[in-house]
């Protein structure tokens, strides 16, 4: 099999970049972009009781904080003013990345800020299962019953680390805003900065489960080159399909194709570096239509067509084949 050559100026800029603190990360299941489904969502209490460090790591995040934070927020305040809602913690529109519900008394309630369900999946269905162990202690679950039990807990909903596409997905479901009002009445911003490979190797990182909790190392090299790869990807598709549903040629509409035409030049850029099959079905899919209002169905298919060879660049690699060039 040929070996793909990651050059060194892209390589390496990942790797210098430096570590940012992150904002809101919403998500949902698998696929779908919000919040988690609130009727299966089981809190972030669950989750301490076996994941005590990466808890701790947790607690001094934005993701933690924004349930407190958000709300005492000038600029929150001016949003919900101009959007005409009274209450942040009781309108859907900020619930949706700012904070994980719970239903309570029938009723959806915030009960955290962006929690382990906001990026795994609200966890009914699999929480119990990805951590049984078989019915036996962790030292004596064989390989084959651990294999089964991780692909019935995938098979459930829980997203897991190895499953980046997804993941990724979850943190542009909210990075990139995905509601043009927020954005045009409410003066809401577009989107924040966000890059996959340095914003998820900062405050947010907490490779501590497998080492004990005794260090929290940043990724692999490789399972860095693959995050950026999915991450432009990702950026590109989400990008394509806001310009899609846009309405008013004004400051979403505007920032959302900006947005697309960086990241089909940092895709492109990548394909010259990589010519495999799914980047240049990417680029062939980006450059399929154009970035413009009432072109929602193009777009569309556009964002479609990079999604599938995302998913697939995701699911058939892990980054051993992004070796960094030495030339």
């Amino acid at each position: 099999m040929k070996v793909w050559r990651w050059p060194l100026r892209v390589g390496a800029s990942v790797m210098a970049l430096c570590v940012l603190a992150v904002l809101a990360i919403g998500s949902a299941g698998a696929l779908a972009q919000g919040a988690p489904e609130t009727e299966k969502v089981q809190g972030p209490d669950e989750c301490a009781e076996c994941h005590k460090k990466e808890t701790e790591n947790w607690k001094s995040t934005h993701h933690y904080k924004t349930f407190s934070d958000l709300p005492r927020s000038d600029d929150a305040k001016k949003i919900t003013e101009k959007l005409g809602l009274k209450r942040i913690k009781t309108e859907s529109v900020c619930l949706t990345c700012h904070f994980t519900s719970q239903v309570r008394n029938g009723k959806p309630k915030p009960i955290a800020g962006i929690t382990c369900e906001s990026c795994h999946s609200a966890g009914a269905d699999w929480m119990k299962r990805h951590s049984e162990f078989s019915g036996k202690k962790k030292e004596t679950e064989s390989e084959a019953e651990a294999q089964a039990r991780w692909a019935e807990a995938e098979a459930a909903g829980m997203i897991r680390p190895h499953m980046l596409y997804e993941l990724t997905k979850n943190c542009y479901s909210c990075h990139i805003v995905p509601q043009e009002e927020l954005v045009n009445k409410g003066g809401h911003t577009a989107g924040s900065k966000f890059e996959l490979v340095s914003w998820s190797q900062g405050e947010v990182r907490h490779n501590t489960w497998h080492n004990g909790g005794k260090e929290n190392p940043v990724a692999q090299a490789e399972r860095q080159r693959m995050m950026y790869a999915i991450g432009l990807a990702v950026e590109l598709e989400e990008a394509l399909r806001a310009v899609g549903k846009s309405t008013a040629s004004a400051r979403y509409a505007v920032a959302m194709a900006k947005r697309a035409h960086e990241a089909r030049k940092k895709l492109r850029d990548a394909a010259k570096a990589l010519p495999a099959p799914e980047f240049m079905e990417m680029l062939r899919a980006a450059h399929s239509t154009s970035l413009k209002l009432n072109n929602g169905p193009a777009l569309e298919a556009a964002a479609d067509r990079i999604a599938a060879a995302a998913k697939q660049l995701s699911d058939g690699h892990d980054g051993t084949q992004l070796a960094a060039s030495t030339r």
